[in-house]
């Protein structure tokens, strides 16, 4: 019963100093691991996908892509230095990038490493809606939800008490739980339904974020109705992702917050005025 008790405590312990909050929101979440491993995992990574993905040869959607990115990440750098969080502005490196695929895709790194797929275009059509998509990659570098995921994986495969002791051995530990292949209970109990909560506060933050830069975000809810006619067969309780009228009416419900820092100029000179469709190669 003591030894029990003793692992208890020691779990208890764990959880209260690995909590941190996600900026603007203010949502409690869990952090078993350090940035900086964080980080160099994830470089390498972005590294190894850079060195094979071919970039855009499109010089004009390059450059679109690169100044709304930089227009957003100028803005949350700083909300978060206005904000008491300018400590975590050097973990930012921003890189906004456009590679030559059809796939309807954009992923982020840990660290601000943002790559855009050609074939997301065509949906953006244009700045306002290639703001939705880079306004959400953004917050989820801001948000931290890579650390916060990976953090839960140590959790679901080692155990409270026994995360302790991996972290021990930090380097390893993280790098096990990167790799880790989880079961199917654990993995549509906990990890995927976590992974739909992340996107939600990802587009919710991101909808903010595109605000702070000038992008009326009041027309992101269009960019998904778009998104939607790709059509999926997978169940929402299966998918990483919300269904797309999950989010639809999630981004209405959050759209009167965002639209309180539309406007007021919070890091960047842009008026969001966006240039059509038709003034674009998309």
């Amino acid at each position: 019963m003591l030894k029990y008790l003793s692992l208890l405590c020691v779990a208890f312990a764990l959880l209260l100093t690995s909590c941190g909050s996600v900026p603007v929101t203010g949502r409690k979440q869990l952090n078993l691991v350090s940035n900086q491993e964080v980080l160099t995992l994830s470089l390498q990574q972005y590294d190894d996908f850079m060195k094979t993905a071919p970039k855009s040869t499109d010089k004009a959607n390059t450059a679109v892509v690169q100044t709304v990115g930089r227009n957003i990440a100028n803005a949350v750098e700083t909300y978060l230095k206005n904000n008491g969080y300018a400590d975590e502005l050097a973990s930012y490196a921003w890189e906004f990038n456009l590679v030559k695929s059809a796939d309807v895709n954009a992923f982020c790194m840990p660290g601000g490493k943002i790559v855009v797929y050609e074939g997301i275009l065509p949906y953006t059509q244009n700045e306002i809606g290639l703001a939705v998509v880079l306004g959400h990659e953004v917050a989820h570098a801001v948000a931290k939800h890579a650390n916060e995921r990976m953090s839960q994986q140590m959790l679901t495969e080692y155990g409270t008490a026994a995360a302790g002791t991996v972290l021990g051995k930090a380097s390893t530990g993280v790098q096990q739980a990167a790799a880790v292949a989880l079961g199917l209970g654990t993995q549509y109990g906990i990890l995927l339904p976590y992974s739909r909560k992340q996107e939600l506060e990802a587009d919710k933050l991101g909808l903010i974020f595109m605000a702070m830069a000038g992008y009326d975000p009041s027309q992101a809810a269009a960019f998904w109705q778009r998104m939607s006619q790709q059509g999926s067969s997978t169940p929402e309780f299966m998918s990483t992702h919300p269904s797309d009228n999950t989010r639809i009416q999630q981004i209405q419900k959050d759209l009167p917050e965002a639209l309180k820092y539309y406007g007021k100029g919070t890091g960047t000179t842009n008026t969001g005025s966006a240039k059509t469709s038709s003034q674009w190669k998309f």
